[in-house]
């Protein structure tokens, strides 16, 4: 038996536009709206978080690059060994 999930009701405004544009979209889809905006907000959330998690990575390699160096520098003479 599959878990209920808790929903709740909200009101969003559109521009006549992007409403009419959703609603195609969610057609062509064969879904409701509801379902088409749920999936697209899931979307950008899930996109914001990988934005987010790439800078955190880049702000790590560059606060550990100089220590990464240094390593480097260190087994520089094991890398020549094999020549």
């Amino acid at each position: 038996m599959p878990s209920a999930v808790a929903t709740r009701r909200v009101h969003v405004e559109f521009p006549e536009r992007l409403l009419a544009e959703t609603e195609k979209a969610a057609s062509s889809l064969a879904t409701n709206r509801s379902s088409f905006i749920r999936t697209a907000v899931e979307r950008y959330l899930e996109s914001l978080r990988q934005h987010r998690m790439e800078q955190d990575l880049a702000a790590a390699y560059s606060a550990n690059a100089e220590l990464d160096r240094e390593i480097c520098r260190e087994f520089e003479h094991v890398d020549a060994e094999g020549l």
